[in-house]
């Protein structure tokens, strides 16, 4: 009987529950739908003053919606807003009937999701473009668990590879004299090293041998895409905090030699996917060449962000291709706290986390037969060459969490960048320096490896 009780009193409290959340749930389907409809009303609308002034109403109304209504626009967008059926089906049969480039075109017009044409008239309103970019970050927030949204968010990628194609973007210098609404950005957006004060940021890019540049388009006005942070050095180099320093020596101009790009930021988060970086890298070197015809060296300081975790794996495994016995052994001085600060474990450490390392950028593959690193396949496919890993290069606490502290060094030699990118593109081939193919144990050579 007291089970019974129990369960009926569960019941009750479920029931009272469902009935308290129905009127919220039908609020948010209602202010969806609502918003639904005018995006109905915008594709079907031909009037270009019309059509503007509805779309900046839905992008308005878009903005006031809280998290439930939100996802369910985003779900009107993935099932009402796709290919029209009975428009491809008509196509498909034109082209059977008679093939030419005019039915080809159609089926391929009809082949588009709607949804795409609903966006490129949103981008008509004024501010829409960054509107756009802003849905698509509360979008990526749904993704981890909801796959049903994923055509909602190639669709995005598909029109903002377009948007902002390298033709439109802008590459600015950036000095102190830079509007401080721009210097504020840089502070925010900073992802790498962060940006402490004003003083840190001016330590940054106001120094004869420091450099930032960073790319613009025009529906973004005074708000970066990318930007890169550059230190003009003797030598490359193998650490960042010289480079960080506050009371470090300035570098004379007819000592300069070496560019090394030590921080490259992303700004927009809604635009993952669309690569800048690349055409960044490309542009700022022109740049700074024209302005210091003696540089000779062009390399990047970069970050290791996943070394850590998949060390830790393979530290695991019974079977890990990259450990042996003797280098587990070593390496569980790296649970110790402090271990860095140690001169005496942190050398006997060195040997078995540079070997790891080098497996990890050399041989270490994902499911796409890529290398696991996301910045090594990012340089990697711009046609650099992995110059060489830095021990302890970054101790400060993300470095050491991320990867031991360690850093590497990408090297953009201009007369190799393109058979480097071929060598990537089509066998996989992660070009290096001897240096690093030396640590392996035995050598590697260099073969493709299939993908």
């Amino acid at each position: 009987m007291n089970a019974s009780f129990f369960g009926e009193l569960l019941q009750s409290i479920s029931d009272r529950g469902r009935a308290l959340l129905r009127p919220r749930r039908e609020e948010a389907a209602a202010r969806s739908e609502s918003l639904v409809e005018l995006c109905e009303d915008l594709l079907s609308g031909r009037g270009e003053a019309s059509g503007v002034a509805l779309a900046r109403d839905i992008l308005s109304r878009y903005v006031d919606l809280t998290t439930g209504p939100r996802i369910a626009f985003f779900e009107a967008l993935a099932t009402r807003f796709g290919t029209d059926a009975a428009r491809m089906e008509t196509a498909i049969a034109a082209w059977r009937d008679k093939p030419s480039d005019a039915t080809a075109a159609e089926v391929h017009a009809a082949s588009e999701p709607r949804r795409q044409e609903l966006f490129r008239r949103l981008n008509l309103a004024p501010g829409g473009t960054a509107a756009l970019v802003r849905m698509r970050e509360q979008l990526m927030d749904t993704l981890d668990h909801r796959d049903d949204l994923k055509a909602v968010d190639d669709d995005f990628i598909h029109l903002f590879s377009s948007w902002f194609n390298r033709g439109f973007l802008v590459l600015r210098s950036i000095d102190w004299s830079t509007p401080a609404i721009v210097l504020e950005k840089i502070i925010r957006y900073e992802a790498v090293h962060a940006i402490r004060d004003w003083e840190d940021l001016r330590r940054r890019i106001d120094p004869p041998d420091r450099r930032c540049y960073a790319f613009f388009h025009p529906a973004l006005v005074d708000d970066p895409l990318i930007f890169v942070e550059v230190a003009l050095t003797r030598d490359i180099p193998d650490a960042i905090a010289p480079i960080l320093a506050t009371g470090r020596e300035i570098v004379e101009q007819d000592k300069m030699r070496t560019a090394a790009f030590y921080s490259i930021s992303n700004c927009q988060r809604g635009l993952a996917g669309v690569s800048f970086g690349n055409f960044l890298i490309k542009q700022v070197v022109e740049e700074i060449c024209r302005e210091l015809p003696k540089l000779a060296t062009f390399v990047t300081l970069s970050p290791v962000v996943s070394f850590a975790s998949w060390l830790k794996r393979e530290r695991a495994d019974e079977n890990s291709a990259a450990l042996n016995a003797a280098d587990k052994a070593a390496l569980a001085a790296l649970d110790a706290p402090g271990w860095w600060a140690d001169a005496e474990t942190a050398e006997r450490l060195r040997d078995s986390v540079m070997r790891a390392a080098a497996w990890y950028f050399l041989r270490a593959r994902n499911g796409r037969g890529l290398p696991v690193d996301a910045v090594a396949r990012f340089h990697l496919g711009n046609g650099a060459r992995l110059e060489r890993i830095n021990w302890l290069a970054d101790t400060s606490e993300k470095a050491l969490k991320q990867a031991h502290g360690l850093m590497v060094n990408y090297q953009y030699d201009l007369d190799d960048i393109e058979k480097n990118h071929e060598a990537f593109a089509e066998g996989r081939t992660v070009v290096a320096s001897n240096n690093v193919q030396r640590l392996l144990r035995p050598p590697l050579e260099l073969v493709p490896i299939a993908g």
